[in-house]
């Protein structure tokens, strides 16, 4: 991360996963990276998105390491338990559809909520959240996938609004939406027949965006070549 202006301290969210392990390790070859802390629902302290007291013991732990000059957040999910994606309206439960918008939209801006007093207030700083494609509006031609895409639009919709509000204090704070593209893991393993990016390949082409990516007053929303994505 050469654009974070020499030694700087991360933090990645949902470390056990292949894209978190992958940013894990990525961070700890990189010279200039002073540190790098792995937060997870099994490390200590542990954080449940569905559980905002524990986001806010994970913080108040955290806080003698702070600041910190990038954090990364890989927690999502697909399915939950034997319900997977729905193709049809049919398909649709409330209860499905609410767990959606709890992990993959709730739980991850509660997170936000309670790390960006963490974040450095003096340096350019970068807080990075993994979407999804199918999160965007704008490119959805196929439609299905309802609660998945519904929670990833959400989610893009909170970032952008706690971005706004964060560059007035922040104006140096770099907030992405981050889609990895479609990588060899437990997640994506049940939808993708072959083709899949092995996560460091994803990892390095995010690392590489990220750097790009100027502090605008608002978040951006970019796959892992550097590309653009409609919101």
């Amino acid at each position: 991360m050469n654009s974070l202006g020499g030694s700087y301290r991360a933090l990645v969210i949902g470390s056990t996963g292949a894209i978190g392990s992958a940013f894990v390790r990525a961070l700890q070859q990189d010279p200039a990276c002073q540190q790098v802390l792995a937060l997870s629902r099994h490390t200590h302290p542990g954080v449940d998105l569905e559980d905002e007291a524990s986001m806010a013991h994970a913080a108040a732990e955290l806080a003698q390491f702070a600041p910190f000059q990038l954090m990364v957040d890989a927690t999502g999910a697909l399915t939950f338990g034997t319900q997977g994606p729905e193709k049809s309206l049919q398909a649709l439960h409330a209860p499905h559809m609410l767990k959606n918008m709890a992990v993959n939209a709730v739980g991850p801006t509660l997170l936000f909520k309670h790390l960006m007093p963490l974040l450095d207030t003096q340096r350019r700083t970068v807080y990075a959240k993994l979407s999804a494609r199918v999160g965007s509006i704008g490119d959805n031609h196929k439609g299905g996938w309802y609660s998945y895409r519904a929670s990833k639009a959400a989610l893009n919709m909170l970032l952008q609004t706690a971005a706004i509000e964060a560059a007035r204090k922040r104006p140096l704070l770099v907030v992405a939406a981050l889609q990895p593209g479609t990588v060899a893991s437990a997640l994506s393993q049940p939808f993708v027949a072959s083709g899949a990016l092995q996560p460091d390949t994803s990892v390095a082409g995010l690392l590489k965006t990220l750097d790009g990516l100027p502090a605008i007053s608002g978040a951006h929303f970019v796959d892992y070549q550097g590309l653009p994505i409609p919101w």
